[in-house]
């Protein structure tokens, strides 16, 4: 079973820094990959960032690149994202998810609110 809790959501003008928390409970954390996504109202759910087991590979959206920043502490079981320069196109609730690789099952939090005002 893998459980994951995403925090550190809030209300923030453009130009702010964020940083999104995510703790798993799971079995052989270190494992899975980990990656976020996030849902604005009224539109699909868009791929946001990823980082590998060891933390050593990680992708960015085109749109988060060069502001966000993904990192994870194993020890910990756990994820950040550290958000800077924020804009009101961030506005989402964004979603932590961990997965095993390419084809397997991919587990989600229940998300976390970011509203980014302008």
């Amino acid at each position: 079973q893998v459980l994951l809790a995403e925090t550190g959501g809030g209300l923030v003008q453009a130009g702010d820094s964020l940083t999104l928390y995510c703790a798993a409970s799971v079995r052989a954390y270190s494992n899975y990959s980990m990656s976020w996504s996030r849902q604005a109202p009224g539109k699909e759910r868009e791929f946001v960032a990823r980082i590998g087991w060891s933390g050593g590979v990680t992708v960015y959206s085109d749109s988060v690149k060069g502001r966000f920043t993904f990192s994870r502490d194993n020890a910990k079981n756990a994820v950040y994202l550290q958000m800077n320069s924020l804009k009101s196109g961030d506005t989402a609730v964004y979603y932590c998810a961990a997965d095993l690789g390419p084809g397997t099952s991919k587990y989600w939090g229940q998300g976390t609110q970011v509203t980014v005002s302008s």
